[in-house]
């Protein structure tokens, strides 16, 4: 379990005078700034959950990462992650987690993959049947047995990424961070990604927190998910939870043989966003839908229709700019 209480963390640092006058004075004397990196943040993950971690670049993501996995200190607040402080980085605290950064490499490029992973076995004192069956069990799901002795700077980007998972589970931690482990994989390989760690935290039911700006992650993998901006907390609770809160619209689409009148046309209660061959799609507001619903149907000759929610995402990318407040 991972507990966290209002915790925070505030980076000190120079300003910077401009011209040549500037940096010579700099030298004698600087003027220091404080930046909140991270402030009063609290939620909780149980085993077994994915709490997805969303925010803007410099929300202060990867830093609350770092102080759950006892990288840095925080300067206010606390946190328990299975019942140890993570800044005192205890030995059997290490020994339980795990940290998987996408833009980090935690294997050596020069040897195989599977030179390295003996490597973290004798680091993590694990014996010989658990290594073999975990490593075994880890190979067949993410399918990559042929590439287990090619040196690591000889896989693509995808297959690395597979390896650096193998390597960080290889101890079987019960927490894991994985701070964006699908940026710069192309479609498939992020796919493949999601599939796996989804099976994993339903087998082996750790708790994990997962920070992406692909929102097909935090989609397919985030029940719950906890929104920073700035630092700051501005939202804690189940993804479904915003939507029902913050998405004021629904998508109706319309199959239809005749679309020629249509574009011109000025409607009382939605917004055409979409006309093609055969197809009229529109936002409505959730209050306007009946009513929407009646028009559109005395007017267009329709085959099918289907009314959907508006993309989260929109809702998401509002609220970490600070355009929508949740209730």
């Amino acid at each position: 379990m991972i507990l966290v209480d209002k915790i925070g963390k505030t980076y000190r640092t120079h300003r910077k005078a401009p011209g040549l006058w500037g940096s010579i004075r700099s030298l004698v004397t600087r003027e220091w700034l404080d930046k909140v990196a991270v402030q009063d943040v609290s939620f909780k993950v149980n085993a077994g959950e994915i709490l997805g971690l969303v925010g803007a670049n410099g929300a202060g993501k990867t830093t609350l990462i770092k102080m759950l996995s006892g990288i840095i200190h925080p300067d206010s607040g606390g946190a328990r992650v299975l019942g140890f402080t993570p800044w005192e980085r205890g030995i059997e605290f290490r020994r339980q987690i795990s940290l998987i950064m996408g833009q980090k490499a935690q294997l050596w490029w020069d040897l195989p993959a599977a030179d390295c992973f003996l490597l973290l076995r004798e680091i993590y004192q694990i014996d010989g049947k658990t290594y073999q069956r975990t490593l075994d069990e880890l190979v067949s799901v993410l399918d990559v047995s042929a590439l287990l002795h090619i040196p690591v700077r000889n896989l693509s980007l995808g297959e690395r990424m597979k390896m650096e998972l193998i390597a960080a589970l290889l101890h079987s931690p019960k927490v894991i961070f994985l701070d964006e482990p699908t940026i710069g994989l192309d479609i498939m390989a992020q796919r493949s990604m999601r599939s796996f760690i989804l099976e994993y935290c339903q087998r082996h039911k750790p708790a994990i927190i997962l920070t992406s700006h692909y929102m097909e992650d935090i989609e397919e993998l985030c029940p719950n998910i906890v929104i920073l901006r700035a630092g700051r907390l501005v939202y804690s609770g189940a993804l479904e939870g915003i939507r029902a809160q913050l998405s004021h619209t629904k998508i109706v689409t319309i199959h239809t043989d005749s679309t020629s009148a249509v574009p011109n046309r000025r409607w009382e209660s939605g917004t055409l966003v979409e006309s093609a061959s055969g197809l009229l799609r529109f936002k409505v507001e959730r209050e306007k839908l009946r009513h929407f619903m009646n028009e559109v149907l005395s007017i267009v000759e329709a085959h099918d229709v289907s009314i959907e929610e508006a993309d989260i995402s929109d809702t998401i990318a509002a609220l970490m700019k600070g355009k929508a407040q949740p209730v």
